[in-house]
């Protein structure tokens, strides 16, 4: 017959390994956005290649960065020129409808957008208003309309303002990820997005992205926005570009690096420099 003080030990043991089962799911939840969770192992193994020896980088040295707050423009390597704005093969119809199915509980009170007759042409510009400076946005509704009209919701909604951006990539896969109002990387509007995407996507400096779980029509409210380079498979909607102003914000928050929480995957970390929406306004 086991004693009381065994019953305890035994406890315990159970409990601690509730907990890391918890943790452990959790991990998996986050979403990661971009970076090594790509589905075909081919595909993994050339980006792991890509973001390991990139312009003569190691993988020890996105570390070194990562651990070292002082980091300056000469660690990090930043493109200057911008890549062209995506364009759909066939365009979409004038309007659409979108679909926004719930998904667990969001991070932040916000209803769900309306999705009948979503307006698929034309721009809407969007100032991202932080305490490190202006980031400007041009959506396109072209491009992705379902994604666009979610953003502008929860812009208007204010679920963006308050809000800081939890992780920024500095050597081969160089974003900056926003829109979780909970500051880890996990949270969302208590829906998900259609995936808007088509073949020749591509990623590179000024554009505007979706994160993603990894999984087909996973966005939420998360975006990243890449000021460099960004090998990345078309998985991620594309819904607009950022303005040189922004940019050269963006390029700041990278020179300073970042504290390498989300090394070696999906990679990068919190940014160095706190990166916080203090308003996000919408020009219709």
């Amino acid at each position: 017959m086991a004693t009381n003080q065994q019953r305890r030990e035994a406890a315990k043991r159970k409990l601690e390994r509730q907990l890391a089962r918890r943790a452990e799911r959790a991990r998996r939840r986050r979403i990661v956005g971009v970076g090594v969770t790509v589905g075909a192992v081919v595909l993994v193994t050339g980006l792991i290649v890509v973001l390991a020896t990139r312009g003569g980088d190691s993988a020890a040295d996105e570390t070194d960065l990562a651990s070292d707050p002082s980091a300056s423009a000469e660690d990090v390597h930043i493109p200057t020129e911008r890549v062209e704005p995506a364009t759909r093969p066939e365009p979409l119809p004038k309007s659409v409808s979108c679909e926004y199915p719930e998904s667990g509980e969001a991070a932040k009170e916000v209803s769900v957008p309306d999705g009948e007759d979503v307006p698929a042409e034309g721009t809407v510009k969007v100032t991202l208003h932080s305490n490190v400076g202006d980031i400007g946005l041009e959506l396109d509704r072209a491009l992705a309309p379902c994604t666009v009209n979610s953003f502008v919701h929860l812009a208007e909604e204010g679920f963006y303002t308050d809000t800081s951006c939890h992780r920024i990539g500095t050597r081969g896969l160089q974003m900056l990820q926003c829109g979780d109002p909970t500051g880890e990387g996990n949270g969302g509007p208590g829906y998900t997005l259609p995936d808007e995407t088509f073949e020749g996507l591509t990623y590179g400096r000024g554009i505007l992205a979706m994160a993603n779980t990894g999984s087909p029509d996973t966005g939420g409210s998360q975006f990243f926005m890449v000021y460099g380079d960004a090998p990345l498979p078309p998985d991620y909607t594309v819904f607009g570009t950022i303005d040189d102003e922004g940019l050269e914000v963006i390029d700041g928050i990278a020179r300073a690096g970042h504290d390498g929480r989300f090394e070696p995957s999906p990679g990068g970390g919190k940014p160095n420099t706190e990166v916080t929406f203090t308003d996000v306004t919408v020009e219709a």
